[in-house]
This record gives structure tokens, C-alpha cells and sequence, in this order.
């Protein structure tokens, strides 16, 4: 019947026939789709079940309103089918409450049918609906009297134009492939049908060309039903078992961090708290601990790979020597070295899955070189013990660690990111917060359009090239902890300032905010562009230093000396001076102006504490 291949390499034998030819000489064509969201919601289930309640899947109701409310809002992130900018913005103005809404709204949006979609809303939230036939209503109804489904064609074919089954089946097919020659001759059969069955010529021409017209975009009514419900069951999980679809999710993804982090923040905004990674309690993939709790899953952290994991996890459980880890030198002493290598160990202290241990994560990374050869060396003495008999094995203990400067904020969670993709612990922005206090701006969850200048800042999370009618622009992503927005930066203003433009650095733009009409959110364009250290020279101010009756006041000339400004400008050095209960506000003479570098802030925050130096701007405005 068919002639048969096997691609090289490979034992599959396909046939050497196209679809089309296969199907001319009697075989069945079959189409097979491999759906993550099959694992996703077999995942969660388990994980539901875990969690102690009796759930399946196959027994939760099709009605039920809760799971309507969530799509209406268009809160479908990890909705099956359901999660781009466009389906948002269609189920957010349908707001479907039954079924059927779901099964017409997944069938609709297709290039063709996409026009019909503001007519359905239309006729679904009150417009009268008139059909040319009574018999038409109970096949249309369901779509409010919109031909959306190739079935709904068939059905009008067999009750309207007296068709067979198979006979429907056949017009279907003539309608899709649009020949001419085969229309003509089944439009002469449906108007005979139709006219045996009490309609008119024309009544049955008519209800014929909107046949025609449909067709050509309608969809197979059983592959919309199927799609659907998995659109339905993934709504379901996430409005009622939020936390272990939040898990599934992120286990799906756990090699793509971009997804990792959008689904954590979609966790976090549906009301689900993320535990950090620990090497006691993390399983290799994201696990639910309770229904609103998910303990993140060391498999995410970058640089260690599941034989790895399952390596720390089964020394962990091992029924010799098992249970938690005492500290890095028994952590390493107890894991298979061969699979559970430096850059692995690093990675985990990085993401914090020791913090459990010992939260000084410098101190733990500068030891893990140490802890391991004192394991690996333990394991060689053990082996020549058992040959020339019992003697003490050393093991490393807290005294053996490296000692190093703790991170401040900013660089544990830039370690986090290495790690894991994105900061988990925190927001960068919050290092500069305090300092940013003191410059008027307006935080990005609260901007609106506006014809004036507006001035705002946050940290680059992406920038990407794209070509417009002005010719390149750069698209940067803003995040400043309350929401991200996207700013355009034209070409002249971008070659200047492309050095400022850089993945996790520090941003003020002023510019002006307008709608956008393609997202319905708002956008910027960039005016002007610049970075801390120009902002603090731009808009000169005063340095204020917290110090108390123990500072020494020569280690501050030290550090003072090498940033004094030596001319115009630079920023006064304010001190706040406390002792004995008494506190006064010394300014230093012209002669201690500093330049504002960020070495400088810096080396005072370090030896005051941050909370005791702060940048006080002048003469900035919005």
C-alpha cells in the first residue's frame, strides 16, 4: 500500500507518501500531540493527593464558578492555551461562565475567526440574536448564532439540506479545500435537500454562502472540546490547589529560569509562598509543603543536574550515617564526590540551600575547596586504616573554615542569580532604595500617562534591539521592585549611554509616559538616561554619616582622603555625631568635599553599616 523509510539514525519507519497520498491509497492518518500539560496536571494531582485530600481530576465539576472568576480576570498565567497577550485580553472582555464559553473562545482564536470574536462578546452579553430558520437554533445556540464549529456546518447540512452523515462529511471537506467546481455541485444538492424540507430557494441560498463563508474558518469541535478542558482543569488547579500547581509548574520548567522566575512571581502573586532552596528539606523538584507553600527544588539551581541531586538527597536519607547534614565538612564527607563536584557544592551555597547551616554564605563559598579535600582526605586515611588498623579519622569542624567578609545585599543577590536566574531572597532595587529616597521620582506601579516629564528608576532586568520608522531602538525592561515597565530609548540617545544599558545595573530615566495601545499598558520614552554616579554628580548634594561615641573618627579622614573633590563641586560631608545620649550635626569645611563614588559609599557602608551612610540630593526635580 505504501512505501516505507527509516530516517539515518534512527529506527523509526515513516512513510515515503505525503498526508494526503497516504490518505488516497486507504491508510488512516493519524496526528499524535505530546502535551507538558498532561505531565503538569498528573503532577499536581499526585501532589494534591500527597497533601492528604481524595482528588481526581476526572471528578471536578465543569460549573464551577470560582474557576470562571479567575479566567474572567484574565489571571492565566500557566492556563493551558489561555496565557498570551491577546487570548488575556479576548477572556477578560467574553468573561465566560459555562463551558461552552471555553470550547467557542479556544475554536475563535485563529487568524480568520478572530473577527468573529467581538461579535460573539457582543451576542454573549445581550445582543439579540436572529436566526433565518427556527431549526437553526438549537445547532447555533450554544455560539450565540455564530458558525464556529466544522460540526455545526454538518449538522445544518443534514437537518436543513436532508445530507447523510457521511454526506455532510464530505461537504465539510469540499467547503475547507474551496473548489469551485465540487461548491457549485453541492450547493445544487443543498438547495434540493433544503427546498424538501419546507425552505425557499432563496432562504436555502442564503443559509448555503453563510455555510460556505464559515467553513472555511470553522474548527473541529472535538480537538476545541479537548483543549478546552485542559484549559479548564489547569484554571481549576490553580484557583483551588494553587500551591501544588505552582509546584508542577516549576518542575516542568526547571531547566528554562526565564519560567522558573515568571512562574514564581505568578505563585507569589496568586498568594503562594516560595521557600528558599535547602539541602534538608528540598526534593529535587519543587514540592507543595501545604496549600499554600511550595519548597523549591535544588534540581532549579544552575550547575548541578539530577545525578547530583539524587546524590545529596540519597545521603541524606542513607540509613547509615543519614539524616541532616551537621555542616559543609559533614555535607561533604557524606555525598558521593565523584557526582557531587566543587562547582556543584558552590552553586548550592550560592542559592542559599546551606543557609539552614550556616548563613554565611562568603564564608561557606571560600570553604568548600577545604571541606572537600579534608573529606577527600578523611576517605584516604579511613581506606589505609582499614589495612593497618583503627585509628581516630580527622574530619573538618567549624573551626576549619575559611573566614571571609560577609556579602552585603547587593552581592548575595547577584550570587543568587547566578544561581539560580533571578534573585529569590530580594530585589536588587532595594540596595539603592534608601539612597533614591532622597531624589523625587515616581515608583513605577503608580505612573500614569502624563504630557509632563516624568523621572523614574529601577534596575534592567532585559534590553533588546528592534527597528522602528526612526530606525533602531532599544526596548529596556525596568523593574524597580513595584512593577516593570517597558522604556524606549532611541537610537541617538542609545549610543550615547550604551554603557548604562547593562543587565541588573541601576537606571534613572526621565522621559515622558504615554499609553500603549498594542499592550494596553503604558511605555516611556526616554529623554535622558543616567546612572547613580551621575545622578549624585547632576544634582549635588550632602553625604550624611551616622557615628557614635566609639567611631574613629581618623579611620573616617582615611577613607574620606582618597574622594576629596580637590575643586568646585562634589558633596558636602554632613556627620551625625552621637554620645552619651547626646547627638549633634557637624558639617565639615569645604576642604572634606568628596566626589560621590560608589567605592566610596561603599567602604562606609561596610565599616558604619548601610543604614548609617546616606546620600541626601540637591536641587533635583521632576
Amino acid at each position: 500500500f505504501c512505501p516505507l523509510y527509516a530516517a539515518e539514525g534512527t529506527a523509526n519507519v515513516i512513510s515515503q507518501l505525503d498526508k494526503d497520498d497516504v490518505e488516497a491509497v486507504g491508510l488512516v492518518k493519524f496526528d499524535f500531540l505530546g502535551l507538558t500539560t498532561l505531565t503538569i496536571l498528573d503532577w499536581a494531582e499526585r501532589f494534591v493527593r500527597k497533601l492528604g485530600d481524595d482528588f481526581s481530576l476526572e471528578k471536578i465539576p465543569l460549573d464551577d464558578a470560582a474557576t470562571y472568576q479567575l479566567l474572567s480576570s484574565g489571571n492565566t498565567t500557566a492556563v493551558f492555551q489561555l496565557e498570551s497577550r491577546g487570548m488575556r485580553d479576548m477572556i477578560r472582555r467574553a468573561r465566560p461562565d459555562r463551558f461552552e464559553d471555553v470550547i467557542a473562545l479556544v475554536a475563535l482564536y485563529r487568524p480568520g475567526p478572530m473577527d468573529l470574536i467581538p461579535e460573539f462578546i457582543e451576542r454573549k452579553h445581550g445582543k439579540r440574536v436572529d436566526y433565518l430558520d427556527p431549526r437553526l437554533q438549537p445547532i447555533l445556540g450554544p455560539t450565540y448564532g455564530i458558525m464556529v464549529y466544522q460540526e455545526q456546518v454538518m449538522q445544518i447540512a443534514q437537518v436543513m439540506g436532508g445530507y447523510t452523515l457521511g454526506g455532510a462529511d464530505l461537504l465539510r471537506r469540499a467547503m475547507g479545500k474551496k473548489k469551485p467546481e465540487e461548491m457549485a455541485q453541492q450547493r445544487d444538492i443543498f438547495t434540493a435537500g433544503a427546498e424538501k424540507n419546507g425552505l425557499s430557494k432563496g432562504k436555502a441560498t442564503q443559509i448555503f454562502d453563510l455555510m460556505e463563508k464559515f467553513a472555511g474558518y470553522g474548527f473541529n469541535k472535538s480537538h476545541a472540546a479537548a483543549y478546552a478542558l485542559l484549559a479548564y482543569q489547569t484554571a481549576y488547579m490553580k484557583t483551588h490547589h494553587t500551591a501544588a500547581f505552582a509546584a508542577a509548574n516549576l518542575s516542568a520548567v526547571m531547566d528554562d529560569t526565564d519560567k522558573v522566575r515568571q512562574f514564581h512571581e505568578d505563585a507569589t502573586a496568586n498568594g503562594v509562598t516560595i521557600l528558599p532552596p535547602d539541602i534538608h528539606a528540598s526534593e529535587y523538584r519543587f514540592v507543595p509543603v501545604d496549600r499554600k507553600t511550595v519548597r523549591y527544588g535544588l534540581g532549579s539551581v544552575r550547575g548541578t543536574g539530577e545525578s547530583a541531586i539524587n546524590a545529596v538527597l540519597e545521603a541524606r536519607r542513607s540509613d547509615t550515617g543519614g539524616g541532616p547534614f551537621k555542616d559543609l565538612f559533614d555535607f561533604c564527607r557524606r555525598v558521593d564526590k565523584r557526582i557531587v563536584n566543587r562547582r556543584v557544592v558552590e552553586a548550592l551555597v550560592r542559592a542559599g540551600a546551606f543557609d539552614a547551616l550556616d548563613p554565611h554564605r562568603a564564608r561557606l563559598l571560600a570553604s568548600v575547596g577545604r571541606a572537600l579535600e579534608g573529606a577527600e582526605q578523611a576517605e584516604r586515611t579511613a581506606s589505609q586504616n582499614s589495612l593497618f588498623g583503627e585509628a581516630e579519622v580527622p574530619r573538618g569542624g567549624a573551626h576549619a573554615y575559611v573566614e571571609a567578609a560577609p556579602w552585603d545585599l547587593k552581592q548575595k543577590l547577584m550570587e543568587e542569580k547566578a544561581a539560580l536566574g533571578f534573585y529569590l531572597s530580594g530585589h536588587l532595587f532595594t540596595v539603592y532604595e534608601r539612597e533614591m529616597m532622597g531624589f523625587p521620582r515616581t515608583p513605577l506601579a503608580k505612573l500614569a500617562p502624563s504630557n509632563y516629564q516624568v523621572t523614574i528608576a529601577g534596575i534592567v532586568a532585559s534590553a533588546r534591539t528592534q527597528m522602528t520608522r526612526r530606525g533602531r531602538m532599544m526596548v529596556v525592561m525596568l523593574d524597580d521592585g513595584s512593577a516593570q515597565l517597558e522604556i524606549s530609548v532611541f537610537n541617538e540617545l542609545f549610543d550615547r549611554h550604551r554603557e548604562k544599558l547593562k543587565e541588573d545595573a541601576l537606571l534613572i530615566v526621565q522621559g515622558k509616559a504615554q499609553k500603549d495601545e498594542f499592550s494596553g499598558g503604558l511605555r516611556v520614552t526616554a529623554e535622558e538616561l543616567m546612572d547613580l554616579e551621575t545622578l549624585r554628580t547632576r544634582y549635588s548634594g550632602r553625604l550624611k554619616i551616622s557615628m557614635n561615641g566609639e567611631a574613629d573618627a581618623k579611620k573616617l579622614q582615611q577613607i574620606l582622603a582618597p574622594y576629596r573633590a580637590n575643586g568646585s563641586g562634589g558633596f558636602k560631608v554632613i556627620v551625625k555625631y552621637r554620645k552619651d545620649g547626646n547627638e549633634c550635626e557637624i558639617a565639615l569645611g569645604d576642604a572634606w568635599k568628596v566626589r560621590p563614588d560608589e567605592r566610596l559609599i561603599g567602604e562606609l557602608s561596610t565599616w558604619l553599616t548601610p543604614d548609617n551612610v546616606q546620600v541626601v540630593f540637591g536641587g533635583a526635580s521632576v
